[in-house]
């Protein structure tokens, strides 16, 4: 047998890419909800797009951290679609909410 050079080893026990995944919709829910509370109506809209942004970057951070390539845009696409519906469906829920004379 010959010396075939530094090979890697394959994982034994992978992490659970879909914990990422979860994690990201979680943060997107949590960002939402403080966004919907504690900003103004009016500027509710601007910072919806800001907690966009940091959720895709939180994204592309959690699945770079799990380490392994195979499935990556998969999951960075997953993590970013499922976020983008999930704080949709919320602000909807607040533009409702606003129209709704107090």
């Amino acid at each position: 047998m010959r010396n075939n050079g530094a090979m890697s080893e394959p994982a034994l026990a992978p992490r659970n890419a879909f914990i990422g995944v979860i994690g990201v919709w979680a943060a997107a829910f949590i960002a939402t909800v403080a966004v919907g509370i504690f900003v103004p109506e009016e500027w509710r809209v601007p910072w919806m797009l800001v907690a966009f942004g940091g959720v895709v970057l939180l994204s592309f951070a959690v699945q770079l951290w799990y380490g392994r390539t195979q499935g990556f845009i998969f999951r960075v696409a997953g993590s970013v679609t499922g976020a983008l519906l999930l704080m949709g469906l919320i602000s909807v829920g607040f533009g409702l909410a606003a129209l709704i004379p107090s």
